[in-house]
């Protein structure tokens, strides 16, 4: 009766705790980023300025308090998503095999759009933008650090340039966060089925028999 009733449902694809930690990190990121965003119109390094719809925390102060907070939720979330792709061989099997020539193909069949994307499948392209993305975050945390704590993180932000320059690495940083939720949520709404899988975990079964007839 339960294994008819898994199958009326859809096959799983997202395991519970997957997406739980995927929307936790989604809203911490955007936090993260809008509040950043405030921050950075402060005091600009570049002849820029965001608009404030773009922004989150209304002053400053305000901005630095959800940026922080933001930012020990990804922290804490991020850990916790690491340690279960690491142990349970999530990142292992599914997204750090990540081969060159595997990775030349595939970019091959993206320009021509022959690759076809399975909802709960990672190609290699999605892999390489999540591994990024994981690098970006690291990127992220050490470059704030030395500018929340310059003093007492002296060796750090001497190693990352200086505070200036560490300034500048944050920015890129956060350019390249901006551009993967942008990336990101435009495949999520563009291939059928992604959305609503991270929601309940599963493949609809008219829609594994679509992909499988493909």
């Amino acid at each position: 009766m339960l294994r008819k009733a898994s199958t009326r449902r859809g096959k799983l694809v997202h395991p519970l705790f997957v997406r739980v930690t995927h929307w936790i990190n989604a809203f911490a990121a955007i936090a993260m980023l809008m509040s950043g965003l405030r921050i950075y119109n402060a005091a600009p390094l570049y002849e820029v300025r965001f608009p404030g719809e773009l922004t989150l925390g209304g002053w400053l102060a305000g901005a630095l308090a959800w940026h922080f907070a933001a930012m020990w939720l990804l922290l804490l979330n991020g850990f916790a998503y690491l340690g279960y792709g690491v142990f349970s061989g999530h990142f292992l099997r599914r997204i750090l095999d990540v081969r060159p020539i595997a990775a030349y193909r595939n970019v091959k069949l993206e320009m021509k759009h022959l690759l076809l994307h399975g909802t709960g499948d990672y190609n290699i392209v999605q892999r390489v933008l999540y591994v990024l993305a994981i690098g970006d975050m690291l990127l992220l945390f050490f470059s704030g650090l030395a500018l929340w704590k310059p003093v007492q993180l002296h060796e750090l932000t001497k190693l990352l340039g200086g505070y200036d320059q560490a300034r500048h690495i944050h920015f890129a940083g956060m350019a390249i966060l901006a551009s993967f939720i942008v990336i990101h949520g435009g495949v999520a709404l563009a291939v059928k089925g992604t959305i609503a899988s991270m929601v309940t975990g599963r493949l609809t079964k008219a829609y594994a028999k679509e992909r499988q007839s493909r």
